[in-house]
């Protein structure tokens, strides 16, 4: 049940559009191409195990939890400036 000025369902078409935003930038940032042997950042030696779990990986586990912490998540709040999500 939509409020206000919206139609039926644009509350659901919001939920859709912020989970197929999230997916895409989940998968821009999975690792494409050959994996590394070594870590692009600190050049130690990566397991083949996690070269073989993870097609394309560049980072160690470390390097990789390092750059995790740095980036910043997008799905912590609604940006699609809704009305109804303003106004709660």
């Amino acid at each position: 049940m939509a409020g206000g000025w919206s139609r039926d369902g644009a509350v659901q078409d919001q939920i859709d559009a912020s989970v197929d935003d999230a997916v895409k930038l989940a998968r821009s940032r999975l690792p494409e191409g050959k994996s590394l042997t070594h870590c692009a950042m600190c050049e130690e030696a990566i397991p083949e195990a996690r070269r073989n779990a993870i097609p394309g990986v560049r980072l160690c586990v470390d390097c990789q939890a390092d750059h995790e912490k740095q980036q910043v998540s997008q799905a912590l709040f609604n940006r699609r400036g809704s009305k109804d999500s303003q106004l709660k």
